[in-house]
């Protein structure tokens, strides 16, 4: 993680404050929109496996004592 950055006056604060406001909106505003992606890639998946399992026949598991 980056080291804050220190003020050389006190004019120069407020910038710095915008800047770091602007950064972590930026920021949240990623993690919103991957947020909203990663339930669509789900959902996505999970119909695939679904039509996968529906395709697929059923068959009876095999036990270790029936392979003797």
């Amino acid at each position: 993680m980056a080291q804050p950055q220190v003020a050389a006056t006190m004019e120069d604060v407020p910038k710095l404050v915008k800047e770091e406001a602007s950064r972590r909106d930026e920021k949240y505003q990623q993690l919103a929109e991957a947020e909203k992606n990663k339930g669509k890639v789900l959902d996505r998946k999970f119909q695939e496996l679904l039509k996968k399992a529906k395709e697929e026949p059923i068959t009876k598991p095999l036990k270790d004592i029936d392979l003797d």
